[in-house]
């Protein structure tokens, strides 16, 4: 897979819940990662029941990936229906939040595509909302939960493989292939920016592995280095943290994948403990493997590799679909998903301040 933005991983179906059980629909379809969210869901056993885009286009593209599935005649038909549960969507990214209001107010969970909203006024309007109507707002951090390495690197971590988490390095190199990208991924205002995008997955990453609750962004830098037609993105960015409980992270991100690579980006993470350090390379093992689970771990014990590929699974969609139904939050609680959000556009504010950048207000 060269292309990041149509990137959807499949496993192995481990379903938590019989057919017809839990009913989800997919509204909003401008970011491929709907098809991740949708496969994730259908394999613990979720029901597709409706899709709906206002873009016939679009529809008819996820219809075919998913035939079960029925054409919504408007967002309208899917929030009046009672038997849907939860909403999974993939809008553009300054425009989730808003789906996600609407979602929860219609009384359905919510699971939106990261970024899931891109400034400190929609932050505000996700949580009044949530605290209202008694619903999730789910987040698809994608490089951790939809990543057997990830995962197993989670693993390895609550049984004290490395002993305390004490420092992540995230790398998150993406393909930026313009003639394929929507309208919207050239306007900041919409893409939210570099560290808000796809620094989402390495900021929920660095909270995660590290046991943080809490960040302080000690600095914060975006660049356009190649792509002065579009002035609207940032080619690159990079964030350095602190966490509440003196862990500290540092990761990149850049849209610099090389047209010879196999794959949309060599992600990779490396954690170091107090006993030892694990490194993920997460999609490719460059010039090695063309595909990814690869983890390395070397602690006082031992010094290995291990292949993941097909053998962890993602327990993270049955996880959510278990948290709905019985109103627990063992996938994923509402104040980490926020937290991640609010450190991503903090992030993105601090360094676009430090360019001259003035957006629009909200």
């Amino acid at each position: 897979m060269k292309d990041g933005m149509n990137y959807a991983p499949q496993g192995k179906p481990n379903p938590v819940v019989s057919q017809g059980e839990f009913i989800f629909a997919a509204v909003g379809l401008d970011h491929g990662h709907i098809g991740g969210q949708c496969n994730g869901l259908i394999e613990a056993g979720a029901t597709l029941k409706w899709i709906y885009d206002p873009d016939p286009s679009k529809m008819a593209h996820y219809l075919k990936m998913y035939p079960a599935a029925k054409p919504a005649r408007s967002e309208a038909e899917v929030l009046d229906d009672k038997e849907v549960q939860l909403v999974a969507g993939a809008c553009i990214p300054s425009q989730r939040c808003a789906l996600g209001v609407r979602v929860m107010n219609a009384g359905k969970d919510y699971f939106t595509d990261k970024t899931p909203l891109t400034t400190p006024t929609q932050l505000e309007e996700a949580k009044t909302a949530v605290q209202k109507t008694g619903k999730k707002y789910a987040v698809y951090y994608s490089e951790r939960l939809h990543c057997e390495a990830a995962v197993y690197a989670g693993q390895l971590i609550r049984d004290g493989a490395i002993g305390k988490v004490v420092q992540t390095l995230g790398l998150g190199p993406h393909r930026f292939n313009a003639p394929s990208r929507p309208p919207w991924f050239f306007r900041r205002e919409e893409n939210g920016g570099i560290l808000c995008d796809i620094g989402s997955h390495q900021i929920e990453q660095f909270l995660y592995f590290t046991g943080a609750t809490d960040a302080e962004i000690l600095a914060a830098q975006i660049e356009n280095y190649a792509n002065p037609a579009y002035p609207g993105v940032d080619d690159f960015g990079d964030c350095t943290l602190r966490g509440n409980n003196g862990t500290t992270g540092y990761f990149r991100v850049d849209w610099f994948t090389p047209d010879g690579l196999s794959t949309w980006g060599d992600g990779r993470t490396f954690i170091t403990g107090t006993e030892g350090y694990i490194e993920l390379r997460k999609y490719v093992d460059i010039a090695r493997a063309k595909r990814g689970g690869h983890l390395f771990l070397a602690n006082h014990k031992t010094e290995e590799y291990i292949d993941v590929q097909s053998n962890v699974g993602f327990p993270f969609f049955g996880q959510l679909i278990l948290d709905c139904l019985n109103r627990t939050e063992n996938a994923m609680t509402q104040e980490h998903a926020f937290k991640a959000a609010e450190l991503c556009v903090k992030a993105q504010v601090i360094a676009e301040q430090a360019k001259g950048i003035t957006r629009a207000k909200d």
